[in-house]
């Protein structure tokens, strides 16, 4: 079976991401959604959405 793998997403991709999955043929694939932004969140926010990543990861895992 490989490795198991979650995609991660932030909440403003989510559409892109959603089209990609459905042109590669996989609509309703099943990913992370964290909050957006990342890249200026404060060391606060960033830990914020690594716990919030990880509950999205654990709920993805256990599917």
């Amino acid at each position: 079976m490989g490795t198991p793998a979650v995609g991660v997403m932030t909440s403003n991709f989510v559409s892109a991401a959603d089209l990609m999955a459905k042109v590669l043929g996989m609509p309703g694939y099943a990913y992370a959604i964290i909050d957006h932004p990342v890249s200026s969140a404060t060391d606060e926010g960033l830990e914020a959405r690594a716990l919030q990543t990880l509950a999205a990861i654990d709920s993805q895992i256990l599917l």
